[in-house]
């Protein structure tokens, strides 16, 4: 499957390279490209969250671009030919580095488009379970991935560190407070279980000591005898809900809950506003728990 994506992507930012570089030599004069201290980081976030997190640190003193727009999947995304000008352009691109499956088939032909640019890995420090890329759903690990782009940040523009250090303890303190939030709100509760659809919920449910129950396993088509396990797991553990993205058509979804008598509840695994998100997704699974 990689290979297969690989090389179609490889002539598509070839062509756009060729275009790019058309453009530049047809338009090009002396003292175009000089960066004066007043100017903005120009910062690529491969995802929402990420995004979401470049913003809170760097303020104003960035301009950041989504590279996997909010409903799209980052599993199977693949960059736009507007996209690839702003990475000709880009002072950073700043990705997961936890297996996302666009990262992993697209990343190096990116690099290859902007030779100059820096690249921020947000999964310094972390450590991935069993092959997941969602990392950032657990609050501490956000926490880590907000630092490594505190770090980033500082590092490449040294001329703007305190502002982006007020930003990033503000910050920090509030992704403490959410953790906080979400522990006390999951304690006392002895069934600890609830099913999902996208098992994305992973580093969450390890954090908080819940068991995840999902649908889909390793992006595999689900299958009648997965749906009636589901079914059978979620009555012996007298489930209510199955969650679900809210980009997703929730057909499986639908039909489980039928069955045991429930509901779907959405639950965004991308939050494009971190905190108010996770706060809402928290909350969510906790009627499970009740």
């Amino acid at each position: 499957m990689k290979n297969s994506k690989t090389i179609p992507g490889r002539l598509f930012l070839t062509g756009i390279a060729a275009l790019l570089l058309a453009g530049l030599l047809a338009g090009c004069t002396p003292g175009t490209t000089t960066k004066t201290g007043g100017d903005v980081l120009k910062i690529i976030a491969s995802i929402t969250p990420v995004a979401d997190f470049v913003k809170q640190i760097g303020g104003d003193k960035v301009e950041v671009i989504l590279m996997v727009p909010a409903g799209a999947s980052p599993h199977t995304y693949e960059p736009t030919t507007s996209q690839m000008v702003f990475v000709s352009e880009a002072d950073v691109f700043v990705k997961v580095g936890s297996g996302v499956d666009y990262e992993e088939i697209w990343m190096n032909d990116i690099i290859d488009m902007n030779r100059d640019m820096q690249l921020i890995d947000c999964s310094d420090g972390i450590d991935i379970i069993n092959e997941d890329p969602h990392i950032w759903t657990s609050p501490l690990n956000a926490r880590q991935m907000v630092e490594n782009i505190y770090n980033g940040l500082i590092t490449l523009d040294s001329d703007n560190a305190d502002y982006y250090q007020i930003n990033y303890e503000s910050y920090a303190l509030e992704l403490e407070e959410l953790h906080n939030f979400i522990t006390g709100l999951f304690t006392g509760y002895q069934n600890r279980n609830f099913l999902i659809y996208h098992p994305a919920f992973g580093y969450f449910a390890a954090e908080y000591n819940l068991i995840q129950l999902s649908v889909e396993e390793e992006g595999k088509e689900t299958t009648a005898q997965k749906i009636k396990q589901c079914i059978d797991s979620a009555k012996a553990n007298n489930l209510n809900y199955v969650f679900a993205s809210p980009h997703e058509t929730g057909a499986y979804a639908q039909t489980i809950a039928a069955e045991i008598s429930g509901s779907v509840l959405y639950i965004d695994p991308l939050p494009s506003s971190y905190i108010s998100d996770m706060r809402s997704a928290a909350a969510s699974i906790a009627l499970e728990l009740e």
